[in-house]
Protein backbone atom coordinates (compact mmCIF):
# COMPACT_ATOMS: atom_id res chain seq x y z
CA UNK A 1 0.00 0.00 0.00
CA UNK A 2 1.33 3.14 -1.24
CA UNK A 3 2.07 5.83 1.92
CA UNK A 4 -0.52 8.69 2.36
CA UNK A 5 0.78 12.30 2.33
CA UNK A 6 2.06 13.85 5.36
CA UNK A 7 -0.58 16.59 4.82
CA UNK A 8 -2.99 17.88 2.86
CA UNK A 9 -1.12 19.05 -0.52
CA UNK A 10 -2.07 20.98 -3.57
CA UNK A 11 0.13 20.78 -7.28
CA UNK A 12 -1.27 22.52 -10.80
CA UNK A 13 -0.29 20.33 -13.08
CA UNK A 14 0.49 21.91 -16.85
CA UNK A 15 -0.53 19.66 -19.70
CA UNK A 16 -2.23 19.75 -23.06
CA UNK A 17 -5.36 18.16 -23.84
CA UNK A 18 -4.05 15.76 -25.38
CA UNK A 19 -0.93 14.36 -23.74
CA UNK A 20 -0.13 11.20 -22.53
CA UNK A 21 1.30 11.46 -19.45
CA UNK A 22 -1.66 13.14 -17.62
CA UNK A 23 -3.25 9.71 -16.30
CA UNK A 24 -0.10 8.33 -14.45
CA UNK A 25 0.45 11.72 -12.77
CA UNK A 26 -3.63 11.67 -11.36
CA UNK A 27 -3.70 8.50 -10.39
CA UNK A 28 -0.40 8.82 -8.16
CA UNK A 29 -1.77 12.37 -6.76
CA UNK A 30 -4.25 9.82 -5.75
CA UNK A 31 -3.04 7.58 -4.03
CA UNK A 32 -0.72 10.31 -2.13
CA UNK A 33 -4.22 12.29 -1.41
CA UNK A 34 -2.42 15.56 -3.43
CA UNK A 35 -5.16 17.50 -4.85
CA UNK A 36 -4.41 18.37 -8.64
CA UNK A 37 -5.30 21.30 -10.46
CA UNK A 38 -4.95 20.89 -14.04
CA UNK A 39 -3.80 24.15 -16.00
CA UNK A 40 -4.71 23.02 -20.02
CA UNK A 41 -3.15 24.61 -22.66
CA UNK A 42 -6.78 26.76 -24.28
CA UNK A 43 -8.05 30.04 -24.50
CA UNK A 44 -9.58 31.04 -20.66
CA UNK A 45 -13.09 31.76 -22.65
CA UNK A 46 -12.70 27.92 -24.01
CA UNK A 47 -11.82 27.07 -20.45
CA UNK A 48 -14.64 28.55 -18.74
CA UNK A 49 -17.28 27.47 -21.11
CA UNK A 50 -15.92 23.63 -20.39
CA UNK A 51 -15.71 24.44 -16.68
CA UNK A 52 -12.00 23.94 -16.89
CA UNK A 53 -10.45 25.68 -13.56
CA UNK A 54 -6.97 26.59 -14.90
CA UNK A 55 -7.02 27.50 -18.43
CA UNK A 56 -3.67 28.89 -20.07
CA UNK A 57 -2.22 29.57 -23.66
CA UNK A 58 1.37 28.39 -23.05
CA UNK A 59 2.46 30.81 -25.86
CA UNK A 60 1.16 33.87 -23.74
CA UNK A 61 3.73 33.26 -20.98
CA UNK A 62 3.39 36.26 -19.17
CA UNK A 63 -0.49 36.26 -19.11
CA UNK A 64 -0.07 32.50 -18.00
CA UNK A 65 1.96 32.97 -15.17
CA UNK A 66 -0.06 35.86 -13.61
CA UNK A 67 -3.16 33.72 -14.00
CA UNK A 68 -1.36 30.72 -11.54
CA UNK A 69 -0.46 33.44 -9.31
CA UNK A 70 -3.86 34.80 -9.03
CA UNK A 71 -4.64 31.31 -8.72
CA UNK A 72 -2.71 30.51 -6.09
CA UNK A 73 -3.52 33.49 -3.76
CA UNK A 74 -7.13 32.35 -3.65
CA UNK A 75 -5.88 28.46 -3.42
CA UNK A 76 -2.34 28.19 -2.42
CA UNK A 77 -0.32 25.84 -4.30
CA UNK A 78 2.59 23.42 -2.90
CA UNK A 79 4.30 22.76 -6.79
CA UNK A 80 4.10 23.79 -10.13
CA UNK A 81 4.82 20.90 -12.77
CA UNK A 82 4.97 20.05 -16.66
CA UNK A 83 4.37 17.03 -17.59
CA UNK A 84 6.29 17.11 -21.06
CA UNK A 85 8.72 19.63 -22.57
CA UNK A 86 5.86 21.99 -23.46
CA UNK A 87 5.40 23.76 -20.56
CA UNK A 88 8.81 23.55 -18.67
CA UNK A 89 9.94 27.03 -18.77
CA UNK A 90 6.20 28.09 -18.06
CA UNK A 91 6.47 26.03 -14.75
CA UNK A 92 9.68 27.67 -13.94
CA UNK A 93 8.54 31.14 -14.51
CA UNK A 94 5.48 30.46 -12.32
CA UNK A 95 7.34 28.79 -9.34
CA UNK A 96 9.59 31.93 -9.76
CA UNK A 97 6.82 34.31 -9.20
CA UNK A 98 5.66 31.81 -6.61
CA UNK A 99 8.71 31.00 -4.61
CA UNK A 100 8.23 27.32 -5.01
CA UNK A 101 10.74 24.85 -5.15
CA UNK A 102 11.80 24.63 -9.06
CA UNK A 103 14.71 25.20 -11.64
CA UNK A 104 14.99 28.64 -12.53
CA UNK A 105 13.85 29.67 -16.12
CA UNK A 106 17.11 30.23 -17.55
CA UNK A 107 17.70 26.42 -17.18
CA UNK A 108 14.42 25.50 -18.17
CA UNK A 109 14.95 27.10 -21.41
CA UNK A 110 18.70 25.86 -21.38
CA UNK A 111 16.91 22.18 -21.51
CA UNK A 112 14.39 22.87 -24.11
CA UNK A 113 16.08 24.99 -26.79
CA UNK A 114 18.95 22.83 -28.16
CA UNK A 115 21.13 25.67 -29.48
CA UNK A 116 21.09 27.45 -26.15
CA UNK A 117 22.11 23.60 -25.11
CA UNK A 118 24.88 23.23 -26.97
CA UNK A 119 26.59 26.28 -26.20
CA UNK A 120 26.55 25.64 -22.62
CA UNK A 121 27.51 22.07 -22.58
CA UNK A 122 30.61 22.99 -24.74
CA UNK A 123 31.55 26.10 -22.58
CA UNK A 124 31.49 23.60 -19.55
CA UNK A 125 33.77 20.98 -21.51
CA UNK A 126 30.55 18.55 -21.29
CA UNK A 127 31.35 15.87 -24.33
CA UNK A 128 28.80 17.29 -27.04
CA UNK A 129 29.18 17.38 -30.84
CA UNK A 130 30.30 20.61 -32.75
CA UNK A 131 27.12 22.24 -33.89
CA UNK A 132 26.37 25.36 -36.04
CA UNK A 133 23.30 27.76 -36.13
CA UNK A 134 21.17 28.74 -38.97
CA UNK A 135 17.90 30.09 -39.98
CA UNK A 136 15.33 28.18 -42.39
CA UNK A 137 15.17 30.98 -44.90
CA UNK A 138 19.27 30.56 -45.41
CA UNK A 139 20.55 29.37 -48.62
CA UNK A 140 21.24 24.98 -47.92
CA UNK A 141 23.36 25.35 -50.86
CA UNK A 142 25.94 27.65 -49.75
CA UNK A 143 25.36 26.04 -45.77
CA UNK A 144 26.52 22.11 -47.58
CA UNK A 145 29.76 23.22 -48.49
CA UNK A 146 30.53 24.61 -44.82
CA UNK A 147 29.09 21.48 -42.39
CA UNK A 148 31.61 18.70 -42.15
CA UNK A 149 29.57 15.11 -42.86
CA UNK A 150 27.74 13.08 -41.75
CA UNK A 151 25.88 15.95 -39.64
CA UNK A 152 22.49 15.80 -38.26
CA UNK A 153 19.69 18.59 -38.91
CA UNK A 154 18.11 19.40 -36.13
CA UNK A 155 15.11 21.79 -35.23
CA UNK A 156 15.50 23.69 -31.76
CA UNK A 157 12.71 23.40 -30.00
CA UNK A 158 10.95 20.36 -31.20
CA UNK A 159 11.18 16.83 -29.17
CA UNK A 160 10.85 12.79 -29.37
CA UNK A 161 13.54 13.31 -32.95
CA UNK A 162 10.70 15.42 -34.82
CA UNK A 163 12.47 17.05 -37.51
CA UNK A 164 15.82 14.85 -36.95
CA UNK A 165 17.70 14.13 -39.91
CA UNK A 166 21.09 12.82 -41.03
CA UNK A 167 23.12 14.16 -44.09
CA UNK A 168 26.60 12.40 -44.99
CA UNK A 169 26.53 14.37 -48.36
CA UNK A 170 25.73 18.00 -49.94
CA UNK A 171 23.24 16.58 -51.64
CA UNK A 172 21.68 14.80 -48.95
CA UNK A 173 22.06 17.86 -46.45
CA UNK A 174 19.74 19.93 -49.23
CA UNK A 175 16.81 17.58 -48.98
CA UNK A 176 16.76 17.22 -45.68
CA UNK A 177 17.55 20.69 -44.59
CA UNK A 178 14.58 22.14 -47.01
CA UNK A 179 12.49 19.12 -45.29
CA UNK A 180 13.22 20.39 -42.05
CA UNK A 181 12.36 24.14 -43.24
CA UNK A 182 8.92 22.69 -44.89
CA UNK A 183 8.02 21.16 -41.06
CA UNK A 184 8.66 23.95 -39.55
CA UNK A 185 6.84 26.64 -42.12
CA UNK A 186 3.89 24.58 -41.24
CA UNK A 187 4.04 24.69 -37.55
CA UNK A 188 2.70 27.64 -35.49
CA UNK A 189 5.52 30.56 -34.85
CA UNK A 190 7.44 30.86 -31.71
CA UNK A 191 10.75 32.05 -30.58
CA UNK A 192 13.59 30.28 -32.47
CA UNK A 193 11.03 28.14 -34.25
CA UNK A 194 12.65 29.23 -37.37
CA UNK A 195 16.20 28.11 -36.78
CA UNK A 196 17.56 24.90 -37.34
CA UNK A 197 20.98 23.19 -35.85
CA UNK A 198 23.34 21.25 -37.79
CA UNK A 199 25.33 18.91 -35.40
CA UNK A 200 27.91 16.91 -35.99
CA UNK A 201 26.97 13.23 -36.06
CA UNK A 202 27.80 10.82 -33.08
CA UNK A 203 28.29 7.21 -33.72
CA UNK A 204 28.02 4.82 -30.65
CA UNK A 205 25.62 3.19 -28.77
CA UNK A 206 22.52 5.06 -27.06
CA UNK A 207 21.07 5.02 -23.69
CA UNK A 208 18.57 6.90 -22.01
CA UNK A 209 19.26 7.95 -18.17
CA UNK A 210 16.05 8.62 -15.65
CA UNK A 211 16.77 10.70 -12.76
CA UNK A 212 16.26 13.17 -10.38
CA UNK A 213 17.70 15.90 -9.01
CA UNK A 214 18.04 17.36 -5.59
CA UNK A 215 19.69 20.53 -5.02
CA UNK A 216 22.18 19.79 -7.39
CA UNK A 217 22.72 16.21 -6.49
CA UNK A 218 21.79 13.53 -9.32
CA UNK A 219 19.71 10.40 -8.06
CA UNK A 220 19.95 7.93 -11.15
CA UNK A 221 16.87 6.27 -11.34
CA UNK A 222 17.36 3.69 -14.24
CA UNK A 223 19.69 3.25 -17.11
CA UNK A 224 17.86 2.33 -20.17
CA UNK A 225 19.77 0.47 -23.08
CA UNK A 226 18.25 1.24 -26.65
CA UNK A 227 19.61 -1.67 -28.72
CA UNK A 228 18.09 -1.12 -31.95
CA UNK A 229 20.84 0.98 -34.00
CA UNK A 230 19.63 4.66 -34.60
CA UNK A 231 21.85 5.50 -36.76
CA UNK A 232 19.68 7.76 -39.05
CA UNK A 233 18.72 9.00 -41.22
CA UNK A 234 15.92 9.57 -39.17
CA UNK A 235 15.99 8.59 -35.04
CA UNK A 236 12.67 6.67 -34.32
CA UNK A 237 13.20 5.14 -30.89
CA UNK A 238 11.82 1.64 -30.13
CA UNK A 239 13.12 -0.13 -27.19
CA UNK A 240 14.48 0.79 -24.30
CA UNK A 241 15.64 -1.56 -21.91
CA UNK A 242 16.68 -1.12 -18.01
CA UNK A 243 19.04 -2.58 -16.87
CA UNK A 244 21.89 -1.53 -18.50
CA UNK A 245 23.69 -3.90 -20.23
CA UNK A 246 26.53 -1.96 -20.25
CA UNK A 247 29.92 -2.65 -17.93
CA UNK A 248 29.46 -0.82 -14.47
CA UNK A 249 32.45 1.34 -15.20
CA UNK A 250 30.91 2.82 -18.69
CA UNK A 251 27.77 2.94 -16.19
CA UNK A 252 29.31 5.22 -14.05
CA UNK A 253 30.84 7.38 -16.57
CA UNK A 254 27.19 8.10 -17.70
CA UNK A 255 25.82 9.14 -14.51
CA UNK A 256 29.08 11.53 -14.02
CA UNK A 257 28.47 12.73 -17.68
CA UNK A 258 25.05 13.39 -17.04
CA UNK A 259 25.41 15.04 -14.05
CA UNK A 260 27.86 17.43 -15.52
CA UNK A 261 25.41 18.20 -18.46
CA UNK A 262 22.53 18.94 -15.42
CA UNK A 263 25.03 21.24 -14.06
CA UNK A 264 26.03 23.10 -16.76
CA UNK A 265 22.33 24.06 -17.79
CA UNK A 266 21.93 24.76 -13.83
CA UNK A 267 19.01 22.11 -13.69
CA UNK A 268 19.20 21.46 -9.50
CA UNK A 269 15.74 19.75 -9.01
CA UNK A 270 13.38 17.78 -10.16
CA UNK A 271 13.12 14.96 -13.02
CA UNK A 272 15.43 14.58 -15.63
CA UNK A 273 15.51 12.87 -18.87
CA UNK A 274 18.89 12.46 -20.82
CA UNK A 275 20.23 10.98 -24.07
CA UNK A 276 23.67 9.85 -24.65
CA UNK A 277 25.96 7.96 -27.22
CA UNK A 278 28.77 5.73 -26.01
CA UNK A 279 31.64 5.06 -28.12
CA UNK A 280 35.26 4.58 -27.31
CA UNK A 281 35.80 8.66 -26.22
CA UNK A 282 33.09 7.15 -23.70
CA UNK A 283 29.93 9.20 -23.23
CA UNK A 284 28.78 11.90 -25.08
CA UNK A 285 25.71 14.14 -24.32
CA UNK A 286 22.48 14.36 -27.09
CA UNK A 287 19.99 15.82 -25.49
CA UNK A 288 18.85 16.98 -21.59
CA UNK A 289 15.87 17.58 -21.11
CA UNK A 290 14.24 19.00 -17.22
CA UNK A 291 10.88 16.52 -17.03
CA UNK A 292 10.73 12.58 -16.93
CA UNK A 293 10.69 10.02 -19.80
CA UNK A 294 8.33 10.82 -22.77
CA UNK A 295 4.90 8.81 -23.86
CA UNK A 296 3.65 5.88 -21.26
CA UNK A 297 7.55 4.88 -20.86
CA UNK A 298 7.01 5.96 -17.41
CA UNK A 299 4.92 2.59 -16.92
CA UNK A 300 8.41 0.50 -17.19
CA UNK A 301 9.31 1.72 -13.81
CA UNK A 302 8.41 0.88 -10.26
CA UNK A 303 10.23 1.84 -6.84
CA UNK A 304 9.45 0.43 -3.36
CA UNK A 305 6.19 -0.79 -2.53
CA UNK A 306 4.83 -0.41 -6.27
CA UNK A 307 5.51 3.35 -6.59
CA UNK A 308 5.28 4.79 -10.14
CA UNK A 309 7.77 7.19 -11.18
CA UNK A 310 5.28 10.32 -11.15
CA UNK A 311 4.63 9.35 -7.48
CA UNK A 312 8.43 10.10 -6.72
CA UNK A 313 8.11 12.85 -8.83
CA UNK A 314 4.99 14.11 -6.80
CA UNK A 315 6.49 13.17 -3.76
CA UNK A 316 9.87 15.33 -4.03
CA UNK A 317 7.74 18.69 -5.86
CA UNK A 318 5.53 18.56 -2.13
CA UNK A 319 8.37 17.51 -0.04
CA UNK A 320 8.06 14.14 1.28
CA UNK A 321 10.95 11.78 1.40
CA UNK A 322 12.39 10.27 -1.80
CA UNK A 323 16.17 8.68 -0.92
CA UNK A 324 14.80 5.76 0.36
CA UNK A 325 12.54 4.55 -2.41
CA UNK A 326 14.54 2.09 -4.66
CA UNK A 327 13.61 0.15 -8.17
CA UNK A 328 12.22 -3.11 -8.47
CA UNK A 329 14.17 -6.13 -8.87
CA UNK A 330 14.74 -7.43 -12.17
CA UNK A 331 14.09 -6.38 -15.77
CA UNK A 332 12.00 -4.26 -17.69
CA UNK A 333 11.44 -3.18 -21.25
CA UNK A 334 8.97 -1.16 -23.41
CA UNK A 335 8.81 -0.94 -27.06
CA UNK A 336 7.44 2.17 -28.88
CA UNK A 337 5.73 0.62 -31.85
CA UNK A 338 6.74 2.84 -35.17
CA UNK A 339 4.42 3.90 -37.42
CA UNK A 340 5.36 1.90 -40.77
CA UNK A 341 3.84 4.30 -43.89
CA UNK A 342 1.71 7.61 -44.05
CA UNK A 343 -1.55 6.98 -44.48
CA UNK A 344 -5.22 6.39 -42.36
CA UNK A 345 -5.20 3.18 -39.97
CA UNK A 346 -7.66 0.36 -41.00
CA UNK A 347 -7.27 -2.07 -38.76
CA UNK A 348 -5.11 -3.84 -35.84
CA UNK A 349 -4.87 -7.20 -35.64
CA UNK A 350 -2.60 -9.43 -33.60
CA UNK A 351 -2.78 -7.80 -30.30
CA UNK A 352 -3.90 -10.48 -28.67
CA UNK A 353 -1.36 -12.59 -29.23
CA UNK A 354 1.32 -9.60 -28.36
CA UNK A 355 -0.30 -10.24 -25.16
CA UNK A 356 -0.22 -13.93 -24.49
CA UNK A 357 3.95 -13.95 -25.38
CA UNK A 358 5.95 -14.60 -22.33
CA UNK A 359 6.78 -11.58 -20.47
CA UNK A 360 4.49 -9.29 -22.27
CA UNK A 361 2.98 -7.70 -19.21
CA UNK A 362 1.02 -4.95 -21.31
CA UNK A 363 0.08 -4.13 -25.21
CA UNK A 364 -1.72 -0.68 -25.47
CA UNK A 365 -2.50 0.38 -29.24
CA UNK A 366 -2.92 4.24 -28.24
CA UNK A 367 -3.50 5.43 -32.21
CA UNK A 368 -6.85 5.50 -33.60
CA UNK A 369 -8.37 3.74 -35.75
CA UNK A 370 -9.40 6.13 -39.32
CA UNK A 371 -7.28 8.40 -38.13
CA UNK A 372 -3.72 9.93 -40.56
CA UNK A 373 -0.27 8.18 -39.38
CA UNK A 374 2.18 10.49 -39.52
CA UNK A 375 5.64 9.24 -39.25
CA UNK A 376 9.15 10.55 -38.54
CA UNK A 377 10.30 13.25 -39.06
CA UNK A 378 7.29 14.94 -39.51
CA UNK A 379 5.34 13.18 -36.96
CA UNK A 380 5.57 13.24 -33.12
CA UNK A 381 3.97 9.65 -31.97
CA UNK A 382 3.94 6.52 -32.22
CA UNK A 383 0.80 3.16 -32.81
CA UNK A 384 0.87 2.50 -29.31
CA UNK A 385 3.38 0.64 -26.49
CA UNK A 386 4.63 -2.50 -25.95
CA UNK A 387 5.29 -3.31 -22.05
CA UNK A 388 7.55 -6.66 -20.46
CA UNK A 389 9.42 -7.65 -17.84
CA UNK A 390 11.32 -10.67 -16.39
CA UNK A 391 14.75 -11.86 -14.77
CA UNK A 392 17.08 -10.96 -17.40
CA UNK A 393 17.44 -7.46 -20.02
CA UNK A 394 18.18 -10.04 -23.00
CA UNK A 395 14.45 -11.94 -22.42
CA UNK A 396 12.57 -8.99 -21.93
CA UNK A 397 14.17 -7.51 -25.56
CA UNK A 398 13.02 -10.84 -26.55
CA UNK A 399 9.55 -10.63 -25.45
CA UNK A 400 9.14 -7.45 -26.83
CA UNK A 401 10.38 -8.29 -30.35
CA UNK A 402 8.05 -11.27 -30.02
CA UNK A 403 5.10 -9.57 -29.35
CA UNK A 404 5.75 -7.00 -32.17
CA UNK A 405 6.07 -9.44 -34.65
CA UNK A 406 2.45 -10.35 -33.66
CA UNK A 407 1.04 -7.12 -34.74
CA UNK A 408 -0.12 -6.39 -38.23
CA UNK A 409 -1.42 -3.03 -38.60
CA UNK A 410 -3.44 -1.91 -42.17
CA UNK A 411 -2.87 1.60 -43.49
CA UNK A 412 -4.59 2.90 -45.80
CA UNK A 413 -2.65 5.55 -48.35
CA UNK A 414 -4.02 8.88 -48.47
CA UNK A 415 -4.18 10.77 -52.22
CA UNK A 416 -2.66 13.35 -52.19
CA UNK A 417 -5.11 16.56 -52.56
CA UNK A 418 -4.80 18.10 -55.79
CA UNK A 419 -5.05 21.77 -56.22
Amino acid sequence: MTAQAEKPSRVILLMKATTYRARPFLEAAGLLGIEVVKGLDMPPELAEYWQVPLGLQFDQPEQAVQAMVNFACKTPVQAILAVDDSATVLAALASEALGLAHNSSEAALAARNKHHMRQLLTAAGVPSPKFRLYDMSDDPARIAAEVEYPCVVKPLLLSGSRGVIRADNPAEFDVAFRRLGRLLASMQRAPGSTQILIEDFIPGFEVALEGMLDQGELKVLALFDKPDPLDGPFFEETIYVTPSRLPDPIQAEIAACTASAAAALGLRHGPIHAELRVNEAGPWIVEVAGRSIGGLCSQTLRFGPKASLEELILRQAVGLEIDSWRGEEGARGVMMIPIPASGLLKRVTGVEAARQVPGIESVEITAQLYQPLVPLPEGESYLGFIFARGTQPDEVEAALRQAHAQLHFEVETLLPVLQ
